[in-house]
């Protein structure tokens, strides 16, 4: 099953982005972390890097810690991004008690057709 969320964060940098951190706001209005994705290709990675910027004022995300993995204490290092590029990723049902998707997703493509506003809410 494919659907949309927002990027809002990447690993790796912003002119080579690796991995992205997903949301989706919630019914108050607030970017909700949804999930991590696999890697990206270099193409993705390069495409993606084309529409990235980062956030002019005060993120969502600012102060945030984000796990590396299932049992590991170490954290990931991000870069937050404006919150306005959306991507359309494959996702599988099972999700974590705070309603995050609990594997990976996989990147299938920037939804540059799509406003942030029309992405799904967060636990929809």
């Amino acid at each position: 099953m494919t659907t949309e969320a927002i990027v809002g964060a990447v690993t790796g940098s912003l002119a080579a982005p690796r991995t992205v951190l997903l949301g989706r706001y919630d019914h108050a209005g607030r970017l909700q972390y949804t999930g991590r994705s696999t890697a990206l290709s270099q193409a993705a990675g390069r495409a993606l890097a084309q529409l990235l910027t980062p956030p002019p004022a005060a993120h969502p995300w600012q102060g945030w810690t984000f796990s590396a993995g299932w049992g590991t204490q170490r954290t990931l290092d991000v870069h937050l991004v404006q919150p306005n590029v959306v991507m359309e990723v494959a996702v599988d049902v099972a999700r974590d008690a705070a309603g995050r998707w609990r594997h990976p997703v996989r990147p299938h493509r920037i939804r540059t057709d799509l406003d942030a506003a029309r992405v799904p809410l967060f636990g929809e």
